[in-house]
C-alpha cells in the first residue's frame, strides 16, 4: 500500500534541499524582509541573476515542469559546489549569493510540483516562488532594456 513512498524520486529531492537549500532559503527571505527598500533592490538583482544564469537550454516541446526541474537542479549544484568549497566563510557577499542560488533552487522545486508530498517545503517554496516573482516583475520594470533575457 505504501510502497510509492520509497520510490517516490521527490523524497530524495527533498531530502537533498532539506540539506543543502532550506536554512540558506530561510536565511535568505528573513534578510529579504528585514531590509529596507533600497537594500532590497539587491536581493531582486541576486535572484534575478541566480536564475538567469541557471536556466536551461530550451527545447521546443518541453514542458514547464521540466525547464523548472532542469533550472533548480542548475541552481541546486551552484549551491552544492560552493558549500562544498567553502566558498562563503565569513564572505557576506559570498554567503548572500549562495543564499541566493539556494532560493532559486527551492522556487523552482516548488514550480515544478516537487514539493507537494511535503506541507512545510511546499510553503517555503512558494515564499520563495513569490520572492523570484517581485524580483523579476521589479527588475523588468525598472530595467526594460534587460526584458528579452
Amino acid at each position: 500500500m505504501f510502497g510509492w513512498i520509497k520510490t517516490d524520486p521527490r523524497r530524495k529531492t527533498i531530502q537533498e534541499d532539506r540539506q543543502y537549500v532550506v536554512g540558506r532559503t530561510q536565511r535568505f527571505l528573513r534578510s529579504y524582509l528585514s531590509a529596507d527598500e533600497a537594500r532590497k533592490r539587491r536581493f531582486y538583482e541576486a535572484i534575478k541573476g541566480a536564475s538567469a544564469g541557471c536556466r536551461p537550454v530550451i527545447e521546443p516541446l518541453s514542458e514547464d515542469a521540466q525547464i523548472a526541474r532542469a533550472t533548480a537542479e542548475a541552481a541546486l549544484e551552484v549551491v552544492k559546489r560552493r558549500s562544498q568549497r567553502g566558498n562563503d566563510g565569513e564572505d557576506h557577499l559570498a554567503i548572500f549569493i549562495t543564499d541566493a542560488y539556494a532560493t532559486v533552487a527551492m522556487a523552482y522545486h516548488r514550480a515544478a510540483g516537487t514539493y507537494a508530498i511535503d506541507q512545510e517545503m511546499q510553503q517555503l517554496g512558494t515564499a520563495a516562488v513569490h520572492l523570484l516573482t517581485i524580483a523579476t516583475s521589479y527588475m523588468t520594470a525598472h530595467h526594460p532594456a534587460e526584458k528579452g533575457g
